[in-house]
């Protein structure tokens, strides 16, 4: 059974997760993956996917840490941050790329009985892809937040079970915050692309290029 103390930890734990989802390089990551998305559901499965990620890298290297009782070093939270940094920079190139040829026409020609067929479409992701690549985002993001969280854990945890509780209940918080972030963020994208092309356009330029200068200002020394 588990008494208020306990209620009380995990509560805290799920909140701290549904914030953590708001860190401002969540939400630049999480912008620049939604931006080419037709859909505010296909967003919102991208945020739910991140959130997965974060939670499995979280739980993966958490459980390890609290069953031997390692002390994370400053070293690798330094180097996970500057990984998060360069995802960033990455995720910003590939957005302005995409974002230039956005606007080209696809030719597909299709044979059915006998005829062909010229269908005219424009470039588009698949979800299964978005998902893959939020999930593997989200990951490099929950290796970078793995310092923090395990000594918050390893000092108000009293058993193994309660940390790795702690950690799915924070991973819960985090998945349903940036599920709802990610579906916010992308209704001025589904919107635009449906209505204003030009202005579609503009937000993915502006969407990458500050996905890449966040990505600059983290790697540079502080």
């Amino acid at each position: 059974m588990l008494n208020e103390t306990s209620l009380a930890v995990f509560s805290l734990g799920f909140a701290l997760g549904v914030r953590h989802a708001l860190d401002p390089d969540h939400l630049v990551a999480v912008s620049t993956i939604v931006s080419r998305n037709k859909s505010v559901v296909g967003s919102s499965v991208a945020g739910a996917f991140w959130g997965l990620g974060h939670t499995a890298s979280l739980f993966l290297f958490g459980t390890i840490v609290l069953a031997l009782r390692w002390t994370i070093p400053d070293g690798f939270v330094a180097t996970a941050e500057k990984a998060v940094a360069a995802m960033l920079v990455l995720l910003g190139v590939h957005a302005f790329w995409r974002a230039i040829r956005s606007s080209r026409l696809h030719i597909h020609v299709h044979t059915h009985d006998g005829h062909r067929h010229m269908h005219i479409t424009r470039e588009h992701q698949h979800g299964f892809h978005v998902g893959i690549k939020s999930f593997i985002v989200g990951m490099v993001h929950g290796l970078a937040g793995t310092g923090s969280l395990m000594l918050l854990v390893i000092a108000t945890a009293p058993s193994f079970v309660a940390g790795s509780i702690y950690i799915l209940v924070f991973g819960l918080g985090s998945i349903g915050g940036m599920l709802v972030l990610s579906t916010l963020i992308s209704i001025p994208f589904v919107l635009s692309a449906r209505f204003f092309q030009r202005f579609n356009h503009g937000l993915q330029f502006a969407t990458s290029l500050l996905s890449i200068a966040f990505g600059l200002f983290w790697m540079a020394p502080h």
